[in-house]
């Protein structure tokens, strides 16, 4: 008997009050209602035509790529919205989910982080240690770390009344292997990688997973177009498989942490990369 009541007085403490240990509604892809943010152009643009290719209900977050926004939109009549929004202003990250709810009649289930603020892989052009400043940090952690903490806030009351969420923060690699030390982009990135491990303590008995996808260099995004060539052929002849990750691959990797396939795993990482960097 008194083991048993042991065991009851640990449940009660590892047990959030007001929740019952019972199992969550688990939605395929097709009935998510997924956001993408900086959706509209280079990784953000695979990563929507991903979910759109597998049935999913999309928003498109943007910030200045209207048109490419709305082409993508256009593409998938009923199935996708372009919303325009800064996702470090909680307003507007407001604003924009009270719209996704409107347009489709349901919560974002969703949230993938890959907003990126103004931001270019070119080693030479970047800040070195001696000119480095805490400005350039800021921008970063602003937009990575500030953005995602938006929009998971902004999309959980939705997820908690479903019983169901999926997030999804887009991370990188290089606070594995700075094989180029983008100080202030890795930093950022690497304090989502916290978050993202301690939100999922919070938000698992919710029903709400969290977890990161890295990757390295791509081959091609609009923040890695100003990478010289043979950077990407270095990388590549690092990796077993021997070439350069595309964006397409990626988002594959994207779909699977939201796809019931995922349904027990939380608070992970997840490097894709083509094997150069190994957990």
């Amino acid at each position: 008997m008194a083991g048993g009541s042991a065991a009851k007085a640990c449940l009660s403490l590892l047990s959030p009050k007001g929740m019952s240990m019972k199992d969550h509604p688990i939605l395929p892809l097709d009935q998510q209602v997924v956001l993408v943010t900086g959706g509209a152009r280079g990784l953000g643009a695979s990563l929507t035509t991903a979910f759109l290719r597998e049935g999913a209900r999309v928003v498109i977050n943007y910030l200045s790529s209207s048109q490419r926004a709305q082409e993508l939109a256009a593409s998938a009549p009923g199935r996708a919205i372009a919303v325009q929004a800064d996702v470090t202003r909680p307003d507007q990250v407001a604003a924009m989910l009270a719209q996704a709810q409107q347009a489709f009649g349901a919560p974002v289930t969703t949230v993938v982080n890959n907003a990126l603020p103004a931001f270019t892989f070119n080693g030479d052009a970047r800040p070195h240690a001696d000119t480095l400043t805490w400005v350039n940090m800021t921008q970063q952690l602003e937009g990575v770390v500030c953005g995602a903490l938006n929009t998971i806030q902004a999309a959980m009351p939705g997820m908690e009344q479903g019983g169901f969420g999926r997030i999804i923060n887009v991370g990188t690699n290089l606070f594995q292997n700075p094989v180029v030390p983008y100080h202030d982009y890795t930093a950022a990135k690497a304090a989502l990688l916290s978050l993202t491990r301690t939100l999922s303590h919070d938000l698992g008995p919710k029903g709400i997973t969290v977890n990161m996808v890295s990757g390295g260099l791509l081959r091609t995004t609009d923040a890695s177009a100003a990478t010289p060539e043979e950077v990407f052929d270095l990388v590549a002849a690092g990796t077993p498989l021997r070439r350069v990750t595309t964006p397409d691959e990626f988002a594959d990797a994207i779909l699977f942490f939201a796809s019931p396939w995922s349904r027990s795993v939380t608070g992970q990482n997840l490097v894709v990369d083509g094997g150069l960097v190994k957990n």
